[in-house]
Parts: C-alpha cells; sequence; structure tokens
C-alpha cells in the first residue's frame, strides 16, 4: 500500500474523532472523555430508533422469524458470559452476534443509506468498545428478546421507544467507567478481551444472506 491511502485513511479517522495526531509522538487511538462516550450512544439512538420503527413497518414475515431467534440466542450469550466472561474469544464471539442482531435490523429496515450511517458511524463497534471497557451490571433476563418482540409488532411507535430505552440502558455506567480509566488502561482493556487471532474490528461484517 502506497504512503498517501495511509496518510489518507488516518486523516478520516483523525476527522472522525477516532484517533489523534501529536507532534513527536505520531499518531494513536484517542482515549474517550465521558462526553465522547454519551454523544456516540446520542448518535447511535437517532440512527437506531429510525431504524426500528422502519423495520416495524417494512420487515417481512421471515425477517421477523430471523430476529426472534438472533435475539433469543444473543440473550443466552449474554447470559452464559455473565457467568464466566474471561475468555476473550468467547467474549467477542458474543459480541459480534450482538452487532450482527442490529445490523439484521437495519438491513430489514429497507433503508440502504440509513444502514450505510450506521456502519459509517462505527456505532455499533465503538459502543462494543465502550461496553467491555465499561460496563459492570450484567443485562437483565431477556432483554434483547424484549427489543425484538417490540420491534415485530409492527407498531412502529412502540418499536422506537423499546429501541431508545434499549441503547440507553447502562449509558450512564458505562460512560462513568470509560471516562474514569487511564489512558493506557483504556487502550488495554479492549484487547486484553479480544482473541489476537480474530479479525480486527473493522472488519467485522453482517454476510448477505
Amino acid at each position: 500500500m502506497s504512503v498517501l491511502p495511509v496518510t489518507d485513511a488516518l486523516r478520516r479517522l483523525e476527522g472522525d474523532g477516532l484517533v489523534e495526531s501529536r507532534a513527536r509522538a505520531g499518531t494513536r487511538v484517542r482515549v474517550p472523555s465521558e462526553k465522547d462516550v454519551r454523544e456516540l450512544y446520542e448518535l447511535r439512538e437517532a440512527l437506531e430508533t429510525q431504524s426500528a420503527r422502519l423495520f416495524a413497518e417494512r420487515a417481512t414475515p421471515a425477517n421477523r422469524q430471523e430476529l426472534v431467534r438472533l435475539g433469543k440466542q444473543v440473550d443466552a450469550l449474554f447470559d452464559r458470559m455473565a457467568e464466566d466472561g474471561n475468555d476473550p474469544a468467547f467474549r467477542f464471539s458474543v459480541h459480534s452476534r450482538h452487532v450482527e442482531l442490529h445490523m439484521r435490523i437495519a438491513e430489514h429496515a429497507g433503508s440502504a443509506l440509513l444502514q450505510r450511517m450506521i456502519e459509517r458511524n462505527h456505532v455499533l463497534i465503538l459502543n462494543w468498545l465502550f461496553d467491555v471497557a465499561g460496563r459492570r451490571t450484567p443485562l437483565p433476563p431477556g432483554f434483547h428478546s424484549n427489543l425484538v418482540e417490540a420491534l415485530i409488532s409492527g407498531n412502529a411507535e412502540r418499536a422506537d421507544a423499546a429501541m431508545r430505552a434499549h441503547v440507553r440502558y447502562g449509558v450512564v455506567e458505562v460512560a462513568g467507567q470509560v471516562s474514569a480509566l487511564t489512558p493506557e488502561e483504556w487502550r488495554e482493556r479492549p484487547r486484553s478481551r479480544r482473541p489476537v487471532s480474530r479479525a480486527p474490528l473493522r472488519s467485522i461484517r453482517v454476510p448477505n444472506k
């Protein structure tokens, strides 16, 4: 790869606020503040509530059945992780399946632009990192199945409210925990819970079906 594409890529990441460049220190991942975390959750809420509304209105019966299955799988995985979440490979697989669930909602919402915005703004991947670094309280039972139940109801208002509550759950705890980390702890925490042999986070994609 030539120098120019690498430079452009780093410039784009810096513009997105994901890395920072300092004189004589080079480019490195920027440590998020509590405000950064809160604003990213606000962006995710705006995008995903619209995704939920459109899913409720447009999803086919097959789409709804698939989401029910994924919701149950994700809940079962999070339950297992709450009991014994020390294996980095397992944690990675849980959060990968979680990303898949939310991207399926976006895909079946029927708006390619909205789906690209969710991907482009890194909202699910960065929330994954914040969750790994900052969440201490286990999710309540049936957390994702309850969300799915609202989405498959066909009621856009109910789907909107359920997704809004889903995204907001625990955000104060996560933002506070992340902002309390030292720069060294922040950079090491996600790395310590991700398997070395797996692909980097930016390559997590949900295959088209």
